[in-house]
Protein backbone atom coordinates (compact mmCIF):
# COMPACT_ATOMS: atom_id res chain seq x y z
CA UNK A 1 0.00 0.00 0.00
CA UNK A 2 0.96 3.38 -0.57
CA UNK A 3 3.01 5.23 2.12
CA UNK A 4 2.66 8.98 3.76
CA UNK A 5 5.39 9.56 1.57
CA UNK A 6 3.49 8.54 -1.43
CA UNK A 7 0.55 10.50 -0.43
CA UNK A 8 2.86 13.45 -0.10
CA UNK A 9 4.07 12.73 -3.59
CA UNK A 10 0.29 12.63 -4.82
CA UNK A 11 -0.28 16.06 -3.08
CA UNK A 12 2.47 17.50 -4.74
CA UNK A 13 1.48 16.13 -8.46
CA UNK A 14 -2.10 17.20 -8.12
CA UNK A 15 -0.94 20.76 -7.09
CA UNK A 16 -2.45 23.57 -7.24
CA UNK A 17 -5.42 21.28 -7.14
CA UNK A 18 -6.65 19.00 -4.08
CA UNK A 19 -6.22 15.84 -4.80
CA UNK A 20 -7.77 13.03 -2.22
CA UNK A 21 -7.26 9.38 -1.47
CA UNK A 22 -8.62 6.47 0.87
CA UNK A 23 -6.29 5.47 3.74
CA UNK A 24 -6.78 1.67 4.57
CA UNK A 25 -5.98 -0.82 7.61
CA UNK A 26 -6.07 -4.10 9.03
CA UNK A 27 -8.34 -2.61 11.85
CA UNK A 28 -9.74 0.82 12.27
CA UNK A 29 -7.36 3.51 13.80
CA UNK A 30 -4.17 2.45 12.19
CA UNK A 31 -3.72 3.09 8.78
CA UNK A 32 -1.28 0.94 6.76
CA UNK A 33 -2.06 1.57 3.03
CA UNK A 34 -3.80 3.90 0.58
CA UNK A 35 -4.81 4.47 -2.59
CA UNK A 36 -5.88 7.66 -4.71
CA UNK A 37 -9.11 8.48 -5.30
CA UNK A 38 -10.65 11.11 -8.14
CA UNK A 39 -11.43 14.58 -7.17
CA UNK A 40 -15.11 14.25 -7.64
CA UNK A 41 -15.85 18.00 -6.43
CA UNK A 42 -17.87 20.16 -9.99
CA UNK A 43 -15.95 23.25 -10.50
CA UNK A 44 -13.51 24.18 -7.24
CA UNK A 45 -11.55 21.45 -7.35
CA UNK A 46 -8.29 23.55 -6.43
CA UNK A 47 -10.15 24.29 -2.72
CA UNK A 48 -12.68 20.92 -2.44
CA UNK A 49 -12.24 17.12 -1.79
CA UNK A 50 -15.69 15.57 -1.56
CA UNK A 51 -16.41 11.70 -0.69
CA UNK A 52 -19.47 10.83 -2.07
CA UNK A 53 -21.52 7.52 -1.48
CA UNK A 54 -20.31 6.19 -4.12
CA UNK A 55 -16.57 7.00 -3.65
CA UNK A 56 -17.14 5.46 -0.31
CA UNK A 57 -18.29 1.92 -0.86
CA UNK A 58 -16.04 2.14 -3.85
CA UNK A 59 -13.20 2.57 -1.00
CA UNK A 60 -14.88 0.16 1.10
CA UNK A 61 -15.05 -2.58 -1.75
CA UNK A 62 -11.12 -2.12 -2.51
CA UNK A 63 -10.14 -2.56 1.32
CA UNK A 64 -12.74 -5.59 1.58
CA UNK A 65 -10.74 -7.12 -1.65
CA UNK A 66 -7.86 -6.81 0.43
CA UNK A 67 -8.95 -8.34 3.57
CA UNK A 68 -8.64 -4.45 5.42
CA UNK A 69 -11.03 -1.91 6.66
CA UNK A 70 -11.49 1.81 5.12
CA UNK A 71 -10.33 3.67 7.92
CA UNK A 72 -10.00 7.26 6.43
CA UNK A 73 -9.08 9.71 3.38
CA UNK A 74 -6.65 11.97 2.79
CA UNK A 75 -6.44 15.09 1.14
CA UNK A 76 -4.43 18.04 0.41
CA UNK A 77 -4.99 21.82 1.46
CA UNK A 78 -2.81 23.77 -1.33
CA UNK A 79 -1.43 26.45 -0.04
CA UNK A 80 -2.99 26.07 2.98
CA UNK A 81 -2.64 24.77 6.54
CA UNK A 82 -3.03 21.23 7.37
CA UNK A 83 -6.52 22.06 9.29
CA UNK A 84 -9.74 21.45 8.33
CA UNK A 85 -12.23 23.24 7.09
CA UNK A 86 -15.86 24.12 7.20
CA UNK A 87 -16.26 22.46 3.92
CA UNK A 88 -14.63 19.46 5.56
CA UNK A 89 -16.24 19.76 9.03
CA UNK A 90 -19.94 19.34 6.81
CA UNK A 91 -18.91 16.24 4.74
CA UNK A 92 -17.52 14.06 6.88
CA UNK A 93 -18.29 10.84 7.88
CA UNK A 94 -17.71 9.71 11.55
CA UNK A 95 -15.57 6.98 12.85
CA UNK A 96 -12.67 7.53 9.87
CA UNK A 97 -9.41 9.51 10.28
CA UNK A 98 -8.81 12.50 7.77
CA UNK A 99 -5.42 12.62 6.76
CA UNK A 100 -4.84 16.26 5.30
CA UNK A 101 -1.24 17.65 3.56
CA UNK A 102 -0.76 20.83 3.36
CA UNK A 103 1.09 21.80 -0.34
CA UNK A 104 3.32 25.15 -0.32
CA UNK A 105 4.10 26.29 -3.52
CA UNK A 106 4.10 22.95 -4.70
CA UNK A 107 5.68 21.27 -2.29
CA UNK A 108 4.34 19.04 0.29
CA UNK A 109 4.74 20.62 4.09
CA UNK A 110 2.93 19.70 7.27
CA UNK A 111 0.80 16.26 7.47
CA UNK A 112 -1.65 15.96 10.51
CA UNK A 113 -4.33 13.49 11.07
CA UNK A 114 -8.05 14.48 12.16
CA UNK A 115 -10.84 12.47 13.61
CA UNK A 116 -14.81 14.01 13.28
CA UNK A 117 -16.22 14.29 17.42
CA UNK A 118 -19.36 12.34 17.83
CA UNK A 119 -21.42 15.38 17.85
CA UNK A 120 -19.97 16.77 14.70
CA UNK A 121 -18.95 19.95 16.37
CA UNK A 122 -15.40 19.72 15.19
CA UNK A 123 -12.70 17.63 14.57
CA UNK A 124 -9.69 16.43 17.44
CA UNK A 125 -6.18 15.65 15.76
CA UNK A 126 -4.66 12.32 16.68
CA UNK A 127 -1.27 11.28 16.34
CA UNK A 128 0.14 10.77 12.54
CA UNK A 129 1.89 7.25 12.11
CA UNK A 130 4.67 7.80 9.67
Amino acid sequence: GASLLDIRRHAERAYPDECCGALIGERAGEAGGAFTLSNTTDGERRRRFLVGPLEYREAEARAAATHRELVGFYHSHPDHPAVPSAFDLEHAWPNLSYLIVSVRDGCAAEARSWRLRADRSGFDGEQLCQ
